[in-house]
């Protein structure tokens, strides 16, 4: 068998996502009625969650995603906690096509990073002296075919002038 001198690299070379970086870009946690706030758990609190996605391009095959989740717990009138978190991350996309390069890159980057950040609220929350917050699972595709939708719309009751 002859060797063409690829050693198999051109077909192994596909689509490929790697994580160079994550870190936290802006964390925020508020206990914004302790003490008192403690005396009153004995109620399960309302939970308003909400999930952004964005991205940076940073070169030619490097972009930062940042995942934003926003939250807070409350009993009635009274907050409980307050949360913001930044999780970002740079990740190296290549051999992609572009047509599907916005759907990696608002799908699968913050796929990634949503352990983390889970994770950081989890940690924060219970440092407020709260039970952890386990955010449930988000679905990154759903919200990005949601994205998608709107912008469609958008742009079809957008007049042109």
């Amino acid at each position: 068998m002859a060797n063409d001198g690829t050693n198999g690299a051109a077909q192994a070379a596909g689509p490929t996502l790697t994580a160079l970086a994550q870190y936290v870009k802006d964390m925020s946690f508020e206990n914004p009625n302790a003490p008192r706030v403690f005396s009153n758990q004995n109620q399960n609190p309302q939970i308003q969650l909400q999930v952004n996605v964005g991205a940076t391009q940073l070169g030619d095959s490097d972009i930062e995603s940042v995942l934003s989740l926003e939250g807070k717990a409350e009993i009635g009138p009274d907050t409980l906690f307050v949360f913001e978190l930044s999780y970002a991350g740079v990740f190296r996309i290549t051999g992609v096509p572009a047509e599907h390069m916005a759907a990696v890159v608002m799908i699968e980057c913050p796929r990634l990073l949503f352990p983390f950040a889970r994770q950081i609220v989890a940690d924060a929350v219970r440092n407020g002296g709260f039970p952890p917050l386990y955010i449930d699972p988000v679905d990154f595709a759903a919200l990005y075919q949601q994205r998608m939708a709107e912008m469609e719309g958008k742009a079809e009751t957008t007049p042109i002038s």
